[in-house]
């Protein structure tokens, strides 16, 4: 099984962290971050893992030659010649990700920390026979986010962004599980996978949601980078500013 991980973006909001290194290497409980999703990706089967690349390639080197034999997965780049949005990439990768079996794969953004319910995601998927599966997750305040309506069979109906009124409290959660056939409706340029290809998924009843029951943080900014590492590690988050920084950012914040 084969998964491909978005890491082509130029971090901005996280510098100066990122000034040096692409933001999927930025350490993120004592490894980095990319790390987390790979090893989860391994524990649910995959055996080769697609890095779509463009901001710092010889980084993202770097990093394959030095992990992937401690990892023990096949790692291979598909690397952009400018930036290709978040369907686009898949379009790019397209003979990596379909061999011909059928069998469906992951994608996942590179800045996403959560519990990866994935083996759970894949039998949901798989039982449902579904083209894409988006792993959602409950939000207080969904005016921020762009909800999805999802009826009681699972099924994604309708899009909703930063809703005035309350329609839902489940998001995007920024890792999904295709099947190849969703390749067929990317185009091999820049492209949005939650605007130009998923809307129509859904309108054919091919789209459907699996809600994550744990923890999740979209760790791209810094102030969401240190909740996520007090989340993953177990700590909770500091009440006062009067905490041990361990890291970088730490003491650049506190």
């Amino acid at each position: 099984m084969k998964a491909l991980i978005l890491v082509g973006g130029f971090g901005t909001r996280l510098r100066p962290l990122t000034l040096t290194v692409p933001k999927p290497l930025v350490e993120f409980c004592n490894k980095p971050m990319i790390v987390h999703q790979i090893e989860a990706l391994k524990g649910a089967g995959v055996t080769e893992v697609i890095l779509a690349i463009n901001y710092r390639p010889e980084v993202m080197m770097g990093f394959i030659a030095e992990w992937e034999p401690k990892l023990g997965v096949k790692i291979v780049c598909s690397q952009e010649k400018e930036p290709m949005g978040t369907a686009g990439p898949l379009a790019l990768a397209k003979e990596l990700l379909d061999d011909g079996s059928g069998q469906p794969f992951f994608v996942l953004n590179s800045d996403v920390v959560c519990e990866y319910p994935l083996k759970e995601m894949l039998d949901y998927h798989r039982a449902r026979g579904a083209e894409a599966t988006i792993l959602v997750t409950k939000v207080d305040d969904p005016s921020k986010y762009g909800v999805l309506i999802i009826n009681e069979y699972g099924q994604v109906q309708q899009f909703v962004e930063k809703p005035k009124e309350f329609v839902g409290d489940k998001i995007n959660a920024g890792i999904y599980c295709c099947s190849p056939k969703v390749l067929e409706r990317i185009e091999l340029r820049p492209t949005s996978i939650e605007k130009e290809v998923f809307p129509h998924v859904a309108a054919d009843g091919q789209l459907y949601a699996f809600t994550l029951a744990g923890y999740w943080m979209g760790a791209g900014q810094p102030k969401d980078y240190l909740k996520g590492e007090a989340q993953r590690s177990g700590r909770g988050l500091p009440s006062t500013p009067q905490v041990v920084c361990s890291t970088v950012l730490h003491v650049l914040l506190c």
